[in-house]
């Protein structure tokens, strides 16, 4: 008989660290799990606790990192914990006496985390902290600056479910198409020879038998990643997903992009930009298909499984059904929803609003530290270059006739530019941390 796979005994990286805000907690969804994300005052890393206060259940996530104990308090009654999770303060407790013999009932949730490659890493199951101290993350040899890679990294939620994803990206053989003009061209697509290396319950990896040197290994449950060699001179481009189970019908991915080349290039384009012009499109692209996708599986899965739903005729397709054979063979083909009290029921409807599948702003911009930083500069340099504008145009009406030409015109000119650069900042760049439509026909 196949060993269960345990889902919640491994290690999660749920975001990059360099997005959190440490001065206020953040919540975050695991496998079901609300959890809390946190930074003590006097700690050089963040903590992760269940989302709920001992006390009244309360959202910690809604609460505030205490100024003079820094601490987590809750907002609902003030109840105080340090990293631990173990209970300091009650602003209720008649008797300090209270907190100091209750402590282990009235301890939060306290998650183990490890920080390492840019990201925060976390194990969903408090109960088996020893297991975690003993099971390596799954890091990737990419990130590695030693090896004179550089690399980027993103975060966004999606619209749809784990499988799914890790379905997608596990499948070389779409990006001409669905990516066009972004990352491929569909008038460049040639057949992908997969050959499967090993497959085991902890690893699977891929090396593609023809082209570009690819090797493609997933790391079950989250680690997907390609190492691409460009040729013979040791240039490499990897792409090291980590795909997270957020809750039915949804799901997070955690990425960094790395090369050991044009490092120059990478140092000089800002994140903020990198996330804007491909990796947020990227993403649209495959958002408005799979969503549908799925919608359609899940209408066949009553009476039919993927192997009949799917056609899957050509070596491309080979990762695709050796993860799917992995998940029906050691998972029976479902997430443990039920574990965290979960009903699964259908949430995937295929008449969904675009704004809300694309909606850049709340399955991105808000999680990432660069975009909503950017974003605000935006927004203020708006409102400078209107001001300016008005002011400009003002001010050359009530100069002298004999100062309108010399000094009114230079001025209008740059008036007119002024408006000209906010209007590109209002009607191109800012919606593009809100919502672009993708439009596969129209590319």
């Amino acid at each position: 008989m196949n060993p269960e796979f345990n889902f919640f005994q491994h290690w999660y990286p749920i975001t990059p660290f360099v997005d959190l805000d440490p001065k206020q907690p953040t919540a975050v969804t695991l496998l079901g799990l609300r959890l809390v994300i946190w930074k003590p005052k006097s700690s050089e890393t963040f903590q992760v606790f269940l989302d709920q206060c001992p006390h009244r259940k309360a959202p910690l996530s809604e609460g505030r990192i205490d100024e003079e104990t820094g601490n987590l308090m809750c907002s609902y009654h003030g109840w105080q914990f340090d990293r631990q999770g173990i209970c300091t303060h009650i602003p209720q407790a008649e008797n300090p006496e209270l907190v100091s013999n209750n402590q282990k009932n009235l301890c939060a949730v306290a998650l183990p985390v490890r920080q390492q490659q840019d990201l925060l890493w976390v194990w969903p199951d408090a109960k088996s902290s020893q297991q975690a101290l003993d099971t390596p993350l799954p890091l990737s040899p990419q990130v590695d600056a030693s090896k004179g890679f550089v690399w980027s990294s993103f975060v966004r939620d999606l619209e749809y479910d784990w499988q799914t994803l890790v379905e997608n990206v596990a499948d070389p053989s779409h990006v001409p198409f669905s990516h066009h003009g972004v990352q491929g061209d569909r008038k460049q697509a040639r057949p992908i020879a997969l050959k499967i290396v090993q497959s085991t319950p902890n690893l699977i990896e891929v090396i593609t038998e023809e082209g570009l040197q690819r090797t493609i290994t997933f790391e079950p449950p989250c680690r997907l990643e390609y190492a691409i060699g460009l040729g013979n001179d040791g240039k490499q481009l990897g792409l090291v997903t980590y795909c997270i189970p957020v809750s039915p019908g949804k799901s997070r991915i955690v990425a960094h992009f790395t090369r050991n080349f044009a490092k120059t290039l990478h140092y000089l384009t800002p994140r903020w930009w990198d996330h804007l012009s491909e990796r947020n499109l990227v993403l649209d692209g495959d958002m408005v298909l799979l969503m549908q996708q799925e919608y359609f599986l899940q209408q066949r899965k009553s009476t039919t499984s993927w192997k009949t739903a799917y056609q899957l005729p050509t070596s491309a397709d080979r990762l695709v059904i050796e993860f799917r054979n992995w998940f029906d063979r050691y998972c029976h083909g479902q997430l443990p929803w039920s574990e965290v009290g979960i009903d699964v029921s259908p949430t995937w409807n295929i008449n969904s609003d675009r704004q809300q599948i694309l909606d850049r702003y709340k399955q991105h911009t808000q999680h990432c530290r660069s975009c909503r930083e950017a974003l605000l500069v935006v927004q203020r340099l708006q409102a400078v270059l209107l001001i300016y504008f008005a002011i400009t145009v003002c001010a050359v009406a009530l100069l002298d006739d004999r100062l309108k030409l010399t000094l009114g015109l230079p001025l209008i000119v740059t008036a007119l530019l002024a408006l000209g650069a906010y209007a590109w900042l209002r009607f191109w760049l800012s919606p593009r941390f809100y919502f672009v439509d993708y439009i596969h026909a129209h590319r």
